[in-house]
């Protein structure tokens, strides 16, 4: 029998991937290895997914990553190892201001500790690590799939412990089928708009709205350089693509838009669909920061400060190895601008819901 395991359920990336996955083989037995913590939620959500899908009910093992073991019972680990095992790596933090201490606990000690596990599965037929394109930290120019640089810095934690566990994966390519995904900054569905989450460029939408009502809004600062936004429906597809495509063993894939736009016509498309309005003027970016800098700001606009470390960042990120990959597969990612009206119209829907808003720190 075949099982495909995950890591990082009931969040909304596992989730997602669970439903695809179950929609294209439903022979395939599905398990969850989920934090003790997150026992009723995630029993929701396998019920959510049973019932819109038909599938045998989805196996939940409580476990904790940052232990030996992953913290399973030793019957859990026979488990998997009687069977033929596609397993899915997503559980860390990607909270953009997280503390260091706890993003290298979590995200270089719980995959180190994932790495020993699915090692000694006999049957492993492929693990499939989520890293982020974003473990190029600081380098510039165009950054291809290929490289694993060190850079010289890392603008937040995140992408610091990020880099260091996808070291630690990428070492084991010869020995294990590993496929590395490296996706861009993840927006909800193409299509429909839903995400669970408004984080990464809904942090924009959130000052925007906060501003709506103002005569005029602003650019802040005063930015060429491109940003990389991609809805999640392509990064289910073609991960899940990968995850059955033989050549893609021993590949890092980077899952970014190979069409990106400019910050600020993205910036311009978010202010005129949720706004109605074209921004005017600038706010120098060092004017914003020094704002930012005070917790009361950034809960009032709804804004982390460490987004705007990537409204100015001069890269761009290679998607030969992709293109390559996915090559005749139909699946290809959505222009983020066509699709802008389907983000910002299921943003205005939920905006007042808290629990699509994350802590500001």
């Amino acid at each position: 029998m075949r099982e495909a395991v995950f890591t990082g359920f009931p969040g909304f990336i596992a989730s997602q991937l669970i439903r695809k996955s179950i929609g294209q083989d439903k022979e395939t037995g599905i398990t969850a290895i989920i934090l003790a913590s997150e026992r009723s939620n995630a029993e929701r959500e396998a019920a959510r997914i049973q019932q819109e899908t038909g599938c045998r009910p989805i196996r939940l093992l409580e476990g904790d990553i940052t232990k030996s073991g992953l913290g399973l019972q030793p019957e859990d680990k026979s488990h998997l190892e009687n069977n033929k095992v596609i397993f899915w790596h997503l559980a860390a933090i990607y909270d953009l201001a997280v503390p260091r201490d706890l993003a290298w606990k979590v995200n270089v000690e719980g995959t180190a500790n994932v790495n020993s596990f699915v090692s000694e599965l006999s049957n492993l037929e492929r693990y499939m690590y989520f890293s982020t394109a974003y473990v190029a930290g600081t380098r510039q120019g165009v950054l291809k799939e290929d490289e694993l640089i060190r850079p010289e810095g890392f603008k937040n934690f995140y992408e610091e412990t990020k880099f260091e566990a996808e070291v630690l994966v990428d070492e084991m390519k010869g020995d294990l089928p590993v496929t590395i995904i490296r996706p861009g900054i993840v927006r909800g569905h193409s299509k429909t708009g839903v995400t669970i989450k408004f984080d990464g460029p809904y942090f924009f939408l959130n000052m925007i709205d906060r501003m709506r009502h103002m005569p005029v809004i602003p650019y802040i600062g005063n930015s060429s350089s491109y940003i990389n936004v991609v809805p999640i429906d392509y990064i289910l597809e073609a991960s899940i693509y990968l995850s059955r495509l033989d050549a893609a063993e021993g590949q890092t894939v980077h899952l970014t838009d190979p069409e990106p736009h400019p910050v600020e016509e993205v910036y311009r498309s978010m202010v005129y669909h949720h706004a109605g309005k074209v921004p005017k003027g600038r706010l120098p970016k060092k004017v914003a920061s020094l704002g930012l800098e005070l917790k009361a700001v950034r809960k009032l606009l709804g804004v982390e400060m460490e987004t705007l470390d990537y409204m100015d960042w001069p890269a761009s990120f290679d998607t030969a190895n992709a293109q390559e990959l996915l090559a005749g597969s139909g699946i290809e990612c959505a222009d983020f601008l066509e699709t802008m009206p389907e983000m910002v119209a299921f943003y205005q829907l939920h905006k007042h819901d808290k629990s699509y808003h994350i802590p500001i720190k």
